[in-house]
Parts: C-alpha cells; structure tokens; sequence
C-alpha cells in the first residue's frame, strides 16, 4: 500500500515542527516539495531546511515540482479551484509514480500551517486516481491562527461568545455575518477590510506570522487601516511573497 503523510509545518518557524512531524519525516520515501517560481523560492527553501536539518543525506528521496496556478479563464471560482486541485494531484501522481513506480511506500508533503485550516491537500489527494490504493495520514501543525493570536498575546474568543474563521473574498462578497462580534479572516489578497464600517472595530493583523520578518499591527481600524496596507506592499515588494492574516472584532 503507498501510505501519504501530510505534515503540518506551522507558519515557516522551524522551531513549529512537532515531534511527530519530524519523527515522519524521517520514516518516509519520498518527500515533494511544491515550488512556485524563483521569486517565491524562500517558500520551498524553508521546506528544503527543514528536511536537511531533521534528515540524514542518505534519507528520503526529494523531488520538487512546479505548483500549477489556477486558470483565469475560468469565470466560476469553484470550477476554476477544482480545476487547480486536479492539476496539482496531477503532479503529485507523475512524482510518486515516478520515485516508487510499484505503488508502495511512504510519501509526505510538507504542508504550510496545518491541512485542516483553509488548506487543499486533503481535497487535493481525493483527486489522485490511486486513491482507492491510498492511505492518508495528517500529522498536525500550528497553524497561522494560533502564530497571530501568540504574536499579539490575546486570546481569539471573548468570554462566553464564539469567533468566525472566513476569507477575505466573503468578507467582501457577503459582509460582516450577524451575531458575529469577531472574525479571524484568511487569504486575503485585497485587504478587505477597507471595505466594511471601520467605526468601532479592532483589528489584529500579522504578516509572516512566527518568522523572524514578522510584522503585527493592531489598533482602531480606521486609524491603522492605511498602515496595514502601505506596509503590507512594501513587505511584499520586499520579500516577493506575503502571507498574512487578521482578527476583526467590533467594539
């Protein structure tokens, strides 16, 4: 049986890897690392550090493949991610056909964060067409959320109320949910939160949350909204890559 790990590896601290995650990483064939050009390359570095470190030479096989990107020709969103999803299993299959062309072994992929929080690679491997010959394994990671509220020092939840985890797409398509004193928003390329009544709403934003380039601001926000966004693109005019992430709360 060809048993697949995905390894949660917190938000490129490598100080975030568990102990189960590197007692895997030790065990496995193979290992992939997606990459998604040269000017992302520090995202794939990370992994590659990662391996060296907790790895002998000798180890696992590493093969690393360009990530594909998601077609814009595609007018629905959902078409178009299911679309992208089956292009990276794809990839996935022509590497583990490759490196264990008899279909058994261990292979694990280093997955930013965690695969259960706003993360494809479980829906990514229900698209392989060895699946039904596939054991999936999820090895837990810290995750971006739990790197912004450690970087802030606060907790997410006020006493006794729940919190919302969105993206930024919904924030801008449905706005603020009702009954809904704070949100944590995800994959936000447009900073959305420029959009929505800024009177009496807190934010709590980090950038490279858990790395030594970390950035974190919070404040009203309609005093920091403009600081988030100015310094968020000098970041990633800087770096070439941003991800980051933030807690609204209203007040």
């Amino acid at each position: 049986m060809l048993e697949l790990f995905l390894i949660g590896i917190g938000t490129g601290n490598p100080d975030h890897l568990t102990l189960q995650a590197i007692k895997v990483m030790k065990e496995v064939d193979l290992l992939l690392i997606p990459h998604k050009g040269k000017e992302k390359d520090e995202l794939a570095e990370i992994r590659r550090q990662m391996i060296r470190e907790h790895t002998d030479p000798d180890g696992p096989e590493i093969r690393e493949f360009l990530l594909p990107v998601r077609d814009p020709a595609i007018s629905d969103y959902f078409e178009r991610v299911q679309k992208w999803h089956e292009a990276i299993a794809g990839c996935w299959q022509n590497e583990i056909s490759t490196a264990l062309p008899t279909g058994i072994g261990k292979v694990a992929l280093l997955i930013w964060g965690d695969p259960s929080l706003y993360d494809s690679s479980l829906r990514i491997a229900s698209n392989l067409t060895l699946k039904d010959s596939l054991k999936i394994t999820v090895v837990p990671g810290i995750t971006s959320m739990q790197g912004l509220t450690a970087a802030h020092g606060i907790p997410i939840n006020e006493v006794g109320e729940s919190f919302l985890v969105t993206t930024g797409r919904l924030l801008r398509d449905k706005g603020w949910p009702e009954d809904t004193r704070t949100l944590l928003v995800m994959l936000d390329g447009e900073q959305s939160f420029q959009y929505i009544d800024k009177d009496n709403v807190h934010i709590w934003w980090g950038a490279y949350v858990g790395m030594d380039k970390e950035i974190c601001i919070d404040g009203q926000l309609k005093d920091v909204s403009d600081e988030i966004i100015a310094r968020r693109q000098e970041a990633k005019a800087r770096y070439g890559w941003i991800m980051d992430i933030y807690i609204l709360r209203k007040e």
